[in-house]
């Protein structure tokens, strides 16, 4: 029987499960829990081939490739392999393989239209030390907004591309470097829980509709701050077989950046894409 475990208000893990063996009823189980979890959820201690944790996936959603090409698996553009190809032809470490996430507190797939409902990785490799995810509640970021704000972005969309304002494309090919923005609204009500979230991206957003530059700007400086909210975070030190899934519309996270770059830190992830609703 599986055994559910809490990590405070943001995160729990259910141990004893075998994912390759699933009911109907374990997995209603499993997507209660991630919900109650404020959408991260770990599964420990699995042993999952390819086809295995694409199954496991779908299950979610439809599974779909993510937009940087260059680092999908070579048999399976399904599955993104992080960590992998960290170093140069010439012995140099790419920063932007190596950091990738860590730069800032971000949700995935607020590019697209509709956005990423969940991504989800699968620890294949793990280093000696550092190498940490940590994740926050959006739905605390929201309730901790001061009323006169959050009135102020009721039905407030903001616009987001990959990269923001900063354009940070290297992990793109040029053909995908200039989609046109996709519009989302800040406060977003789950359509699970009902609940709602802030749903933001310092790094993808490049202005709020509806306002001119100086307000859209100081706006954006004050939801990054309130982004990652005391007693509402969860940090995860991986195991190999562990399976994360998170809910992007509802969750915040990023990588540590931290561990020794000489060392695998390797995962599958998956994008569970999103509805329209």
């Amino acid at each position: 029987m599986a055994r559910l475990e809490r990590f405070g208000r943001i995160g729990a893990a259910l141990h004893g499960l075998d994912l390759r063996d699933l009911d109907a009823a374990a997995f209603a189980a499993i997507e209660a829990a991630w919900e109650a979890a404020e959408g991260v959820l770990v599964i420990p201690d699995q042993h999952l081939t390819i086809p295995e944790f694409l199954a496991y996936s779908r299950r979610f959603g439809p599974v779909v490739p993510h937009p940087s090409k260059s680092t999908r698996h070579p048999d399976c553009p399904e599955i993104t392999l992080l960590g992998v190809n960290k170093f140069r032809p010439d012995g140099t470490l790419d920063q932007a393989v190596y950091r990738r996430g860590a730069e800032d507190w971000h949700t995935d797939g607020a590019y697209d239209q509709p956005s990423f409902k969940a991504t989800q990785l699968y620890a294949l490799a793990i280093p000696s030390r550092g190498g940490d995810t940590h994740f926050a509640s959006g739905y605390a970021a929201a309730e901790a907004l001061p009323a006169a704000l959050r009135d102020r972005l009721e039905g407030v969309r903001g616009a987001f591309v990959y990269g923001g304002r900063k354009r940070a494309v290297a992990l793109l090919n040029p053909e995908d470097r200039d989609r046109p923005p996709a519009m989302h609204p800040i406060l977003r009500r789950h359509p699970g829980t009902g609940r709602v979230s802030l749903y933001f991206d310092p790094g993808k957003i490049l202005y709020l509709e509806g306002m001119d530059a100086a307000e859209s700007d100081a706006l954006i400086e004050a939801l990054t701050e309130a982004m990652v909210q005391p007693g509402a975070t969860y940090t995860h030190r991986w195991s190999v077989g562990d399976v994360v899934i998170w809910d992007n519309r509802c969750a915040y996270h990023r990588a540590a950046g931290d561990y020794p770059p000489e060392e695998d830190r390797i995962h599958w992830r998956v994008t569970i894409a999103g509805t329209a609703a």
